[in-house]
């Protein structure tokens, strides 16, 4: 029905950048809020940021100032810069989507993950 599909992720030095890409394909009438999860190993799953079709975000404390997450709404795209990395930004981050479908279907997705590493 529909996918998501990151990328971006990688190896990187503290103090470095990347930008993480998530595209959304299938049957997708609308996308409302869309959002960056994140897990290091042996920790639950935590929000990072997201943002409403409008544009309205919310982003964690412990990144505010260093990452940004904003859309495409026309490609069904959601992005995170991720500057001033840290070693504690290392885990799986996760792309996340509010998807309305076609015949007043909705659903939650997630895409499958990309692994960021942060050296020190």
């Amino acid at each position: 029905q529909v996918q998501l599909v990151e990328s971006g992720g990688g190896l990187v030095q503290a103090g470095g950048s990347l930008r993480l890409s998530c595209a959304a394909s299938g049957s997708i009438v609308s996308i409302n809020a869309m959002g960056w999860y994140r897990q290091a190993p042996g920790e639950q799953r935590e929000l990072v940021a997201a943002v409403t079709r409008s544009g309205t975000t919310n982003t964690a404390d412990s990144v505010k100032g260093r990452f940004t997450i904003s859309r495409d709404n026309a490609k069904n795209t959601v992005y995170l810069q991720m500057n001033s990395l840290k070693p504690e930004d290392t885990a799986v981050y996760y792309c996340n989507a509010d998807v309305f479908m076609p015949w007043t279907s909705r659903g939650t997705y997630w895409g499958q993950g990309t692994q960021v590493t942060v050296s020190s």
